[in-house]
């Protein structure tokens, strides 16, 4: 068939013209190649700035043709076109976000009842995973797949039960026995068949609040297998509903009259602790504490989905490795999706953006919109603004940018290049220079916390910027440094944003960087040459 991963886009039914189609296809490939292109000469300096991506949003061409190019470009085989491939990925990111944050804002304009939990925590994980092949039918299509071995354990047990017939789901079952019957056959599949539990070792790890992981993983935390537990019971006609309980997300199943305010005609469920049942007071022995009733009611989707991407906000606030606060980034922005008008939020945005030195204008944007929501916050918001301000100010006076010539005098004591596998001879990671000075240029405050001058040479020594395989990215004195006696590539999410090429031994630097240092390129293939002379290259 022609173009399998767009097939998607086309029914049996349709009366398709191929040949526009392939033209249509093929204009959006070279539109995709030329924007990708653009990128690292317009961005190298700077992060991809709010606007940057305003060539895309009025793409004259079919969305999905271009995103298709931009999948091509990182599935190109080889260590080559690295350049290409990170800023491909960050416009798919971007176009796959938007898309997700439209789909979200529509899933919240829906009554109440038409919000699947299921297809929320989908949204939410896709939004955090926009590269990743998930979709609501393939998710859905796993847990069916979790109900009809429910089906079968409980056709064992009660083969007359209402939750065999083929429309169970549609009825909720009135009987609290039969419900009972639903529930100990789910326990039996979720816990002992397939071995479901709730991640006690890695509690704090990401994963556990993405649907797709849960399933593939068969671990999570109490809200994520809350969420599978429920969309399976409601699925064979048990209305279990969630609850919003402190430290520990529960459901609750109804014993009494439906609709009961009164707490104690609820068992809770608890899907983190293998779908055990608990009484108010059980409950409490959870948590190790007393809560007032109002703790115990059912909450709503959107609610549910603020509490799931809370989580994720607090590990992106955890997260020490990932510089670019990625997950912070795209939580905040989902939160805010929700509750536009959160001050708190929208100033720990403004904050962020400002700490990471990104999106000025954004910035300022933001600042407006909380100095409108609370004028009591003008001291912040003055604050930010004066530093945004000359922030815009300093980038408008740097002039191009700085070239470092080998051959200057001031830079013979450099020995490294660009390039160039190093190891850290302290620590012991792998990395990759991209980047040196003929000293520290560090300010006084940093020589002094990183213990610099304990160092024989101290800062009057080069000092190299580089790409550690832990994505991290530092700047190392050249005595702690040591050529890679067994060079790898370096697993770094910014390693397109300079390298264009991995050539087995190093790094080529894109067009970009070699401007910068327009000497190394020669010298790293010639120590190359000489440190790997066992005829590897």
């Amino acid at each position: 068939m022609w173009w399998p991963s767009l097939l998607k886009y086309y029914s049996h039914s349709d009366s398709v013209s191929w040949l526009e189609e392939y033209k249509a296809r093929h204009n959006a490939g070279l539109e995709a190649q030329r924007i990708v292109a653009s990128f690292s000469k317009r961005f190298f300096s700077e992060h991809v700035p709010c606007d940057g991506f305003s060539d895309i949003e009025t793409l004259g061409c079919p969305s999905h043709f271009f995103e298709d190019e931009l999948m091509c470009i990182l599935n190109m085989e080889g260590r080559k076109g690295l350049t290409w491939k990170y800023y491909a990925k960050k416009i798919l990111y971007f176009l796959r976000q938007q898309n997700i944050l439209k789909n979200l804002k529509e899933y919240l304009q829906r009554p109440t009842e038409r919000q699947s939990f299921l297809e929320g925590a989908v949204l939410i994980d896709q939004y955090c995973n926009p590269l990743s092949d998930i979709c609501l039918k393939s998710v859905q299509a796993q847990v069916d797949d979790i109900t009809d071995k429910v089906r079968k354990v409980l056709r064992t047990k009660n083969p007359r039960h209402p939750s065999l017939a083929s429309k169970a789901g549609e009825v909720l079952i009135p009987e609290v026995e039969l419900q009972r019957q639903v529930l100990d056959a789910m326990n039996c599949v979720l816990y002992e068949q397939l071995k479901y539990k709730g991640n006690e070792l890695d509690y704090y790890n990401s994963l556990n609040s993405y649907i797709h992981q849960v399933l593939i993983r068969r671990t999570g935390i109490p809200i994520s297998l809350s969420v599978l537990y429920l969309t399976i019971a409601r699925q064979l006609g048990v209305k279990l509903e969630p609850v919003n309980f402190p430290s520990h997300f529960l459901l609750r199943w109804c014993q009494g009259k439906e609709g009961s305010t009164d707490i104690f005609d609820y068992t809770y469920i608890d899907a983190f602790g293998k779908g055990k049942q608990l009484t108010v007071k059980e409950c409490e022995y959870l948590i190790g504490h007393h809560v007032t009733e109002e703790f115990y009611g059912v909450v709503t989707s959107k609610e549910v989905l603020q509490r799931m991407v809370g989580n994720l906000l607090n590990l992106g606030k955890r997260e020490s490795t990932d510089q670019s606060y990625q997950l912070l980034r795209d939580s905040l922005d989902l939160y805010l999706a929700m509750y536009p008008d959160n001050v708190q939020h929208l100033m720990l945005q403004a904050r962020l953006y400002f700490h990471l030195g990104i999106w000025p204008e954004k910035v300022l944007d933001i600042l407006q919109h909380i100095q409108a929501l609370d004028p009591s916050q003008h001291g912040a918001v003055g604050y930010l603004v004066q530093h945004t301000l000359e922030h815009i100010e300093r980038r408008k006076e740097e002039l191009g940018p700085e070239v470092k010539h080998r051959s200057d005098e001031k830079h013979k004591e450099v020995c490294f290049s660009i390039g160039l596998i190093m190891k850290h001879k302290r620590y012991g990671y792998n990395c990759v220079i991209y980047g040196w000075d003929p000293a520290c240029m560090m300010g006084h405050e940093w020589i002094r916390n990183m213990n610099v001058h304990s160092l024989p040479h101290g800062p009057h020594q080069p000092f190299y910027n580089v790409l550690v395989e832990d994505g991290s990215c530092r700047y190392a004195a050249q005595e702690n440094l040591e050529y890679n006696s067994e060079p790898r590539e370096i697993p770094h999410p910014d390693i397109g944003r300079y390298f264009s090429e991995f050539t087995g031994l190093h790094y080529l630097a894109n067009t970009e960087l070699e401007i910068r240092y327009p000497e190394d390129l020669e010298l790293t293939r010639a120590t190359v040459q000489k440190i790997y002379s066992s005829g590897k290259e």
